[in-house]
């Protein structure tokens, strides 16, 4: 498997002796397996050295046999047995050993006391350097799950109208995010109003009022496992001048900042590019959070565009550019696009209108 290969040169690279990935999208990266995050363990174990095998409970071997199709050897166990030692003895005293950033820690304590003399590293160290450079068949699939969710925020007249909660709104929402071919909905954010001065409101039952500002923050995960992620603002009815003004500034700086999308810009550089718009306009306080992250497997990776990360940009790199303004007790707004970093610029994957959509 050449992604496994590819894994084993980086860890021996980067001095790893083994890497350990549990259920994740680590996991299904490497090996296409979507294993269930169970008490159990599964886990693949990649040698820096030798053949890869994967350890899993005795009742998940026919799902990882369909899975992985006989292209890695399986080593299973039975209610009884210690998975920990069963890894421990094939791999005798590694000297370090990289463990997926998301292992549960009991299973860390586990391997920590199967491997005694081993010492514990993040696998992540590694992984991310592959994951964040995505192959063009994952674009592919970033670019369809784009469409999906762009064609839910082209229904959005349907659901978002005044005298309806934000709950009821966020049903509809996720029922056609599912409707339009995701597989999974992993998040709805309907914030009406001074809602929309927290970046991560949760839904409630508050009632949607005329002329107010309204953001929409959805994304899920397509049946390949590749997240879409986009948001909108909107306005129900003709909106205040104070928002019609801040909204101008934050096209500007959203639009600046997809424009500028090249090889060899850093992360912070990308970041400073929205950011300086809105701090001359005067909104410098009200931008709150980084300009974007990367996307794929996870909704949230590697590389993060954010202030302080000299990252050059690379092709094939996949990530949101989302600036808001949030003026807390009034409202807030976002734009949000995911981007791919191509070899002479940049490809916006969501392609809905970025105006205020009045409703």
């Amino acid at each position: 498997m050449e992604l496994l290969d590819r894994a084993r040169q980086a860890a021996a690279d980067a001095g790893f002796d083994v890497l350990l990935v549990s259920p994740g999208p680590d996991l299904r990266y490497l090996t296409g397996y979507q294993a269930l995050p169970l008490e159990r363990l599964t886990c693949l174990v990649l040698p820096a050295r030798g053949e890869a095998f994967m350890v899993v409970p005795l009742l998940e071997e026919p799902a990882a046999q369909a899975a992985l199709g006989g292209g890695l050897e399986l080593v299973t166990w039975g209610e009884t047995d210690d998975p920990y030692a069963k890894i421990a003895a094939r791999l005798g005293s590694p000297a370090l050993a990289g463990l997926d950033n998301h292992m549960h820690a009991e299973k860390v304590l586990r391997f920590r006391a199967a491997l005694p003399g081993t010492e514990q590293g993040l696998a992540g160290d590694v992984l991310r350097e592959l994951r964040m450079r995505k192959t063009p068949a994952e674009v592919a699939s970033l670019r369809a799950a784009g469409a999906a969710i762009d064609r839910v925020h082209r229904r959005m007249a349907e659901w978002l109208r005044p005298g309806r909660t934000e709950h009821d709104v966020a049903r509809d929402i996720a029922d056609a995010i599912l409707a339009e071919g995701h597989a999974t909905v992993d998040f709805v954010i309907v914030a009406s109003g001074p809602n929309g001065a927290s970046p991560h409101h949760e839904v409630s039952g508050r009632v949607i009022e005329a002329g107010e500002p309204v953001v929409v923050d959805i994304g899920g995960t397509m049946p390949d496992g590749y997240c879409s992620d986009s948001t909108r603002t909107y306005s129900l009815g003709e909106p205040h001048s104070d928002f019609v003004d801040l909204y101008t500034v934050l096209l500007r700086a959203q639009v600046a900042q997809t424009e500028t999308v090249r090889p060899g810009i850093t992360a912070q550089e990308l970041d400073g590019v929205g950011r300086g718009v809105i701090a001359a306009a005067g909104y410098g306080e009200y931008f709150v959070h980084r300009t974007g992250h990367g996307i794929g497997l996870s909704t949230h990776e590697e590389p993060y565009i954010v202030a302080g990360s000299p990252l050059p940009l690379e092709a094939g790199m996949a990530f949101s550019i989302e600036p808001g303004i949030y003026i807390p007790g009034r409202f807030g707004a976002r734009i949000e696009d995911i981007c791919v970093c191509t070899p002479d610029g940049g490809e916006r994957l969501n392609l809905t209108s970025r105006e205020l959509v009045v409703l």
